[in-house]
């Protein structure tokens, strides 16, 4: 594993905890324009104006805040460095109450080619464009990148939760029916027992690729303008949440696929080519594709949504028989390869730039949202797909590979504003 480190982190102020419900948002990429104005409704010190401002300047507006938000208190630097346990509660799809547990550290930032911190997905110009304006203005990082590693015993995540079991959280705080609650570690002897539990172990990335890639740009910019650059400097290292893959919390929701803006799209020739391909098997509503997805485990199962239609379809044969020779075994086994390749790029013509550009397709985690947006109009056909699964995410990263855009969604999301990492 990268080095993990206890650091003095950005909180807020005691007093305004009191209300920690009212401060922290989700990620800067799930937020809407909408929910933006709601969280700036609720607080004046909602971690959002920091994280994506509404302002005509943004970046300069989120450093102007945060210096203010410093010298007038709101925000206080931990006294000495510390490791943060951050559990998560929360629903299901079944409807069961279950809990993640990790904690917050800074985390060395390592080159891909090393081998120590694994990406699973591409990354785009845009946003790390965004974040790297955020990086420099705020000097900070502000929301944290999301890491799972493998540990089979468990030994940390019983560490943290014997602690918790003894210890009042220093945070707690309910957003989108996700309770969220926060400890800090400090005791020398129980941080280099967490930190040593890790050793020797990857760090794959779930969630925050954009903003690790801006990390280690970041880095290299402060490091060729620093003369004195020592490795120490905190801009090598970046907020990272940790979380155990055998940890009976971490999930994996599944993002579905929504295609428009065909030109002359024919829903029946186009079940003519699944058909050649894949067995198909006509659905009566969403209850009945349910049981389908349910009983068809396979990866390669999705139900096809079409004005006034439903089918659940599977591949008849094997991955390697629809998808170009040259694709590796690790991306075989994935459902979404056999999507985009087989179905959206060979059946519908979509370009992969189509794709990554959404000109022609866009991602949507409410299944929902999927018939919404077929019976309406708005889209030409839907596809429900079952989720990635965290071995998939692990052996993609291990062999180099990079999944389709919007492969995971690990939930809930890690959310901003419980600590904040100065880098200097």
């Amino acid at each position: 594993m990268p080095e993990i480190a206890p650091f003095e982190a950005l909180r807020y102020s005691d007093e305004l905890l009191r209300d920690a419900s009212s401060l922290i948002c989700p990620p800067y990429d799930v937020i809407t324009p909408s929910y933006q104005k709601e969280l700036y409704a609720a607080s004046s010190c909602n971690a959002v104006r920091l994280e994506l401002p509404c302002e005509e300047s943004p970046y300069e507006a989120a450093a102007a805040r945060l210096r203010e938000w410093l010298l007038e208190g709101e925000l206080v630097r931990d006294p000495r460095p510390a490791l943060y346990p951050y559990f998560q509660t929360f629903a299901d799809p079944e409807g069961n109450r279950v809990t993640r547990c990790g904690f917050f550290a800074a985390m060395r930032l390592s080159e891909p080619s090393e081998k120590k911190v694994l990406p699973h997905e591409k990354t785009l110009s845009g946003p790390k464009a965004d974040r790297l304006n955020l990086f420099r203005q705020t000097r900070a990082n502000i929301s944290p990148v999301f890491g799972i590693y493998a540990d089979e015993s468990g030994r940390g995540d019983r560490l943290l939760k014997e602690y918790a079991a003894t210890h009042e959280p220093v945070l707690e705080a309910e957003l989108q029916g996700v309770e969220n609650r926060m400890w800090r570690i400090t005791e020398p002897e129980l941080l280099a027992e967490l930190r040593g539990v890790l050793l020797e172990r990857t760090v794959y990335i779930a969630d925050g690729h954009h903003r690790y890639a801006t990390g280690l740009n970041y880095r290299n910019e402060r490091a060729d303008g620093n003369s004195c650059h020592t490795g120490e400097e905190p801009y090598n290292f970046i907020l990272t949440y940790l979380a155990n893959m055998y940890d009976e919390g971490l999930l994996i929701f599944p993002i579905h696929r929504v295609v428009h803006g065909l030109a002359h799209f024919d829903a029946e020739a186009f079940l003519g080519k699944l058909g050649e391909q894949f067995v198909l098997r006509e659905l009566d509503g969403r209850e009945a594709l349910k049981e389908f997805m349910d009983r068809e485990q396979s990866s390669y199962a999705y139900g096809v949504v079409l004005p006034g239609r439903l089918v659940g379809i599977v591949l008849k044969g094997r991955a390697e028989d629809v998808l170009e020779a040259s694709c590796p075994e690790a991306m075989r086994r994935l459902g979404l390869v056999v999507l985009h390749d087989a179905v959206l790029g060979g059946m519908l013509g979509i370009s992969r730039e189509a794709m990554a550009s959404q000109s022609n397709l866009v991602y949507r985690k409410d299944e929902g949202e999927v018939f919404r947006a077929v019976e309406s109009g708005e889209a030409q056909i839907g596809f429900v797909v079952h989720p990635t699964t965290v071995r998939q995410v692990l052996d993609v990263s291990d062999s180099g590979e990079v999944m389709p855009q919007k492969s995971t969604f690990f939930y809930p999301k890690i959310m901003t504003g419980l600590v904040f990492h100065s880098l200097g």
